[in-house]
């Protein structure tokens, strides 16, 4: 089958690898019908952090159950699904308190890859999310949709769930890829009445105003936090979806908050250390981290597609064949595209 494989930073190829197989009674194995490409694949590509070279990648993708192990009940062959990049197991402590993505019981350590013709998913059980019916009744937008509930849709509403966004809020959305553009969609989607994006690029912002934001900010750094300032009367906003990871919008995240406001931190961290002071100054509360993509597919965002109340596949600027998979990483690492979609199958 073709698979995506990391060669070296700056360079990806297609192997042809085998076929998946069933390994453990909690697998399942899939044929993708469409993944797409991650912003935190960048970090690996541009050799910014360690990825084991030849290695498959991918972590997002929708598919058909091809076969299940003994212990798979939840999900047969033929069955429509989300593969999230979460697998949790369903029944742990962490999972029973909605953080599927920290899963106390961890599967093999084998490196799977969703850019690919096949996937073996672990933890089928639970973690699968079951669309109803077929792809083919679908449409290529309800499909991009979809897709989006693997991970960023996902990541983004897990933003502004830590964030405590509610009715009525303003929102500091920080971030203008694609998490941080489902952060608008899902701030918008929890009823907030003012979505303040941080955004320094023109079709991102034309996105992000589709998507709910009722104000623009291309500053950064401490003009960013006087123009939020000067938009909320000085009060600051009610809550803040951090959506980048580096320590300046980590910085900059906590300083346009109100007192007592809460930052919802999804951006993958690039720094160990944080001056946590500023939130002990303003009674800022912090809170985030990996998304609960099953969890929050099941009780909110899996609905919301199917009833056409929010249409996050909007954030898939350029489509592209597995047979392309560098162009598709090049369109993101040069910001021709927001989000890179491949097409796997029909």
């Amino acid at each position: 089958m073709k698979t995506a494989v990391f060669a070296e930073p700056g360079k990806m190829v297609v192997q042809e690898l085998p076929k998946p197989t069933i390994k453990n009674p909690t697998d399942a194995v899939l044929k993708i019908v469409r993944a797409c490409v991650c912003g935190s694949d960048l970090w690996w590509y541009r050799g910014i952090s360690k990825r084991t070279l030849n290695s498959p990648v991918g972590h997002e993708a929708i598919g058909i159950v091809e076969s299940v192990g003994s212990a798979v009940t939840n999900v047969q062959p033929g069955d429509f699904v989300i593969a999230p990049f979460t697998h949790g197991c369903g029944h742990c402590a962490a999972c029973l308190a909605g953080f599927d993505g920290d899963c106390l019981n961890p599967t093999d350590d084998e490196i799977v890859g969703y850019q690919s013709g096949y996937l073996r998913f672990k933890q089928a059980d639970w973690a699968l999310v079951k669309i109803p019916g077929q792809p083919a009744d679908y449409t290529d937008d309800q499909l991009n949709d979809l897709l989006t509930l693997s991970d960023v849709m996902a990541t983004g509403y897990h933003a502004a769930k830590s964030a405590e966004v509610k009715a009525g809020d303003t929102v500091v959305v920080m971030g203008d890829g694609a998490v941080g553009l489902c952060g608008v969609l899902s701030a918008q989607l929890l009823g907030a009445k003012r979505i303040i994006a941080m955004s320094r690029h023109a079709d991102r912002q034309a996105l992000a105003k589709a998507f709910g934001a009722t104000d623009i900010i291309a500053e950064r750094g401490d003009d960013a936090v006087e123009r939020v300032q000067a938009l909320t009367d000085g009060a600051g906003a009610d809550a803040v979806l951090e959506c980048v990871g580096t320590e300046l919008s980590v910085d900059t995240a906590v300083k346009v908050g109100r007192p007592g406001a809460v930052v919802g931190r999804v951006g993958v961290p690039q720094k160990a250390e944080m001056n946590t002071n500023n939130l002990f100054w303003k009674n800022i509360g912090l809170r985030g981290g990996i998304a609960s993509v099953t969890t929050d597919d099941r009780a909110v965002l899996l609905d919301a597609v199917l009833k056409g109340e929010i249409h996050p596949g909007r954030v898939f600027t350029k489509r592209f064949t597995l047979d392309q998979i560098q162009a598709a990483y090049e369109a993101m690492d040069q910001r021709e595209a927001i989000k890179s979609l491949l097409v796997i199958s029909d």
